[in-house]
């Protein structure tokens, strides 16, 4: 049995978990409501406050699911009770983050600003020393604008100059030695 999928998830106050046709679950809370559909093979029992997810064989794709449908609801009850957020870090002369409204201005060395849109449910907010914080109930959506917004200047090694996540770090590398071997004038 699936060490994860066997887990119960506990239930806190305030928080209101449904399943619906075709297990279609929605997770109601403080911080707002999410909706995921999950396998259809998996069951679920809700009892005491608390959610046992339970495959109906043991069959290789419902061993694989177990554990899955289990983080998934799990993950959406964080959500609507502490929400999930992803900090980046912009580093580069020049680069820089500002809020206009609820929208993102980012200037990061192109011709133009980009300006980026939060989707539902999601908030941008910008901390010191260039530091970006997007925050929200669903993890998944986080962390792809998170990665989006890497994307557009990913960090390079020779002068470390880009948008990079708090702690990942970024092997540097030496730039030109200057000129040896072959061609090189005496």
């Amino acid at each position: 049995m699936s060490r994860i999928g066997k887990r119960p998830i506990v239930v806190p106050k305030g928080v209101t978990v449904q399943f619906g046709t075709d297990n279609e679950v929605r997770v109601k809370g403080p911080k707002g409501e999410l909706v995921q559909s999950l396998p259809s093979i998996m069951m679920f029992e809700q009892q005491d406050g608390q959610i046992q997810v339970v495959r109906p064989d043991e069959q290789k794709r419902s061993r694989a699911l177990h554990g899955l449908t289990r983080t998934l609801v799990a993950n959406m009850i964080i959500g609507v009770t502490d929400g999930f957020q992803k900090v980046l870090e912009i580093n580069g002369v020049g680069y820089r983050a500002a809020l206009q409204g609820k929208n993102l201005n980012l200037s990061l060395g192109f011709s133009h600003p980009v300006i980026l849109e939060p989707p539902a449910g999601i908030t941008f907010t910008v901390g010191e020393r260039n530091t970006l914080i997007i925050s929200g109930p669903d993890k998944q959506l986080v962390g792809d604008v998170a990665a989006k917004i890497r994307k557009l200047r990913p960090p390079e090694p020779y002068l470390g100059k880009g948008i990079k996540y708090q702690n990942e770090t970024i092997r540097g590398k030496a730039g030109k030695a200057g000129k040896t071997g072959k061609g090189a004038k005496k």
